[in-house]
């Protein structure tokens, strides 16, 4: 372990009595009484991985500090912080939705009457929300901080030899060589993190000592746990990474309860918490398609664990809570998780909460912010403001339910058709929801290793004549060769290739140019719409659509309406921008307040390119800087899956479309076009006489 400006050796960090005192209340409840406390998740989240050591700042760290004393001179308490924390979240979030129920009583009385009372009050009001919001979401971040108890158990750097070597305390027989080669560090002169002592950030590190890592001080407040469990399966298997952990609980776990403050009681405590973070955020990608892996596992804890230490009977809850919400089954739920998904209702409803307050001031100033180099597209972006209210048509489908259930020899007559009558606003919404679906069945390591599953730049991931299952994994794969890859990405693309053949048949198979212009504006109203409710995935599906070249070729834009063919050109600039930069989406505060669904093809191509080049150095250590903007970048999507859209669904709409979308799936474009006549620029002599025949055709109707 070498840091490689200050030579090997390890500053120190030293242990304050507060936490010394909160290992010794911690340790005694949780391995030498039976009658454990409480289980909280203890998963870092996505907001760890992608902030690291900023995501807690000074203010949360001293905030916590002062919960759960009753007098200046008390130590701190586990347990009377959760209780205190848990009762001022719930009395925070009680003000803000009887202030927003108010609020908005007002504002509807305000539009209705408009008198000079309301309309002093409105500012003040609005005001006060924004403060109760800051703070109920720092509150929620002192939760978050406050669950990583883990922490507990680090261990300082001069430990870690005795992680390596399984829990042996006497490692003076090994080389300096080797120790020096697992880790590596680099010094800087001013680091951000505010509870580590020094300046030391890790640079690179062999398999072994990576994992080591995991144990020492900080680790989850930096947020390397998390990156962690993202990107391990560049460098080791599954199976490894576990025998390392069962390894490390086997070697300690008889004499863990006997100090709490000994590294090997740490040591212990610490495998089981980076176990359940492991389970809790990667089970669907990891465990539920290894069906070995997760039989090891349940194996070793039932003969092992479940006798000795009762957090084996909380890890058995845990992956049968797991793989129930894997399988749909709610049923199998136990308290303990029914209790967490009571807090994620309750969090997703803060979230359409804070939504409502964020929509007021977003809807009526939006504009894409682009890149510098992009010149005339910015600029005209910057003079072009549109708003959504302004150019999307009113709702005109109320009859929709009843035509839904037409029959399929209809439907060909009635699709186009039905798409025109409903409204783009709908017709968003509910494509949004279907996008969304399928969004929240991913996860960030989906992304990763694309290259392997066959996904290039500008082409659909799987070709139509050959399943996910045949596809093979060549030289370009980046994981270990024993490490099993979830291809749900595949999924994923071949769905979003769906929608854009969709989009295009239903274009060419329109048999007069009228109808192809009404769909053609129809679709970019939809695009539009879909940009502006930052749903990229969909307004990237139709613009591909769109840009079909049997499309493109069509007749009807030419006689497109000004105002509605420049959208095709603000959803070209959208998609520069989203290729311009890999955390476009996640500057600001906007993807915390308002849903976000991404283009999964643009996010799997940027993390291609943080792929690109070597991982590891030349003695062998792997680069964790690279690993750790890898991690970065694919956190965002645990980001966005976090604050879901809160649209009213209309199954018969979405019936209709997934019909639709089924139907044309595997569609030749090119021979739908073909059929038909309108989809060809016609001769002006041809025109000429068409012209006359129609006009000898009405005449002699006219004498019968």
């Amino acid at each position: 372990l070498q840091s490689n400006s200050c030579g090997p050796g390890f500053a120190e960090e030293n242990t304050s009595s507060e936490e010394q005192a909160m290992i010794k209340i911690a340790g005694n409840s949780y391995l030498a009484s039976p009658n454990l406390p409480a289980f909280c998740g203890c998963s870092p989240g996505w907001s760890s991985a992608f902030y690291g050591a900023e995501c807690f700042d000074s203010e949360v760290h001293s905030y916590l500090k002062n919960l759960g004393k009753q007098k200046s001179s008390e130590s701190q308490n586990i347990d009377a912080k959760r209780v205190e924390l848990e009762q001022l979240l719930m009395m925070e979030t009680k003000n803000y939705r009887k202030t927003m129920k108010f609020y908005q009583r007002l504002l509807q009385k305000e539009r209705r009457s408009k008198g000079p009372e309301t309309k002093s009050v409105l500012p003040k009001l609005k005001g006060q929300l924004q403060e109760m919001k800051s703070k109920l979401q720092f509150l929620e971040l002192v939760k978050k901080y406050q669950m990583m108890y883990a922490e507990q158990w680090g261990v300082e750097s001069y430990v870690l030899p005795t992680v390596i070597h399984n829990g042996k305390a006497d490692t003076t027989d090994v080389a300096p060589m080797h120790k020096s080669s697992l880790l590596l560090y680099y010094n800087t002169e001013k680091h951000q993190c505010n509870n580590q002592n020094g300046a030391r950030v890790l640079q690179a590190g062999t398999p072994l000592g990576l994992m080591a890592y995991l144990y020492s001080r900080n680790a989850f407040l930096e947020g390397y746990v998390q990156q962690f469990l993202y990107t391990f399966r560049y460098f080791c298997t599954q199976e490894e990474f576990l025998q390392f952990l069962l390894d490390r609980i086997s070697s300690t776990l008889s004499s863990a309860s006997l100090d709490p403050s000994a590294s090997l009681t740490k040591i212990c405590n610490r495998s089981f918490y980076i176990l359940q973070a492991w389970i809790e955020d990667c089970y669907s990608v990891d465990f539920a398609t290894n069906t070995d892996l997760l039989g090891t596992l349940k194996e070793f804890i039932s003969s092992k664990v479940a006798s000795l230490n009762g957090y084996g009977e909380h890890l058995l809850s845990l992956l049968e809570d797991a793989s129930a919400r894997k399988s749909g089954s709610a049923d199998l739920c136990s308290d303990v998780d029914k209790g967490e998904e009571k807090s994620e209702e309750g969090r997703k409803t803060l979230h359409s909460l804070y939504k409502k307050l964020s929509e007021d001031v977003s809807r009526k100033n939006f504009y894409w912010k682009l890149s510098k180099g992009m010149g005339p597209i910015a600029q005209y972006q910057r003079e072009r403001l549109h708003t959504g209210s302004a150019v999307l048509p009113k709702a005109c489908c109320s009859s929709f339910t009843e035509e839904s259930s037409v029959s399929l020899a209809r439907e060909d007559e009635l699709g186009p058709v039905l798409l025109t009558e409903c409204s783009a606003q709908q017709l968003c919404w509910q494509l949004t929801l279907l996008q969304q679906e399928v969004f929240n069945k991913c996860h960030p390591v989906h992304f990763l290793n694309s290259r392997a599953l066959g996904v290039k730049d500008k082409c659909v991931a799987v070709p139509k004549a050959v399943s996910a299952e045949t596809v093979s994994l060549k030289v370009c794969n980046l994981f270990l060769s024993k490490c099993i890859q979830d291809q749900y990405l595949l999924q994923l693309l071949k769905n979003a290739d769906n929608i854009s053949t969709w989009v295009a048949a239903e274009i060419v198979t329109c048999h007069t140019t009228k109808r192809q212009v009404s769909l053609l504006s129809k679709f970019l109203l939809i695009a539009k719409c879909c940009y502006e409710q930052r749903n990229f995935a969909t307004a990237m599906q139709i613009l591909a659509g769109l840009e079909n070249l049997i499309v493109r070729q069509l007749p009807a834009w030419k006689i497109l309406p000004a105002k509605v063919a420049e959208i095709m050109e603000e959803l070209k600039a959208v998609e520069v921008f989203l290729k311009s930069d890999s955390l476009c989406l996640m500057e600001g505060d906007r993807f915390k307040t308002l849903p976000t669904i991404p283009s999964a093809h643009v996010l799997a191509m940027h993390v291609q390119q943080l792929e690109t080049g070597g991982f590891t150095m030349t003695n062998g250590a792997h680069k964790w800087t690279k690993l750790r903007n890898i991690a970065k970048v694919v956190s965002q999507v645990h980001a966005f899956q976090e604050n879901p859209y809160t649209y009213a669904p209309d199954f018969k709409l979405q019936s209709y479309l997934r019909q639709r979308i089924t139907r044309f799936k595997d569609a030749d474009i090119s021979a739908l076009a073909a059929d038909n006549c309108a989809n060809f620029h016609q001769i002006a002599a041809e025109k000429h006489s068409r012209k006359i025949q129609d006009t000898l055709r009405r005449m002699k109707a006219t004498f019968q």
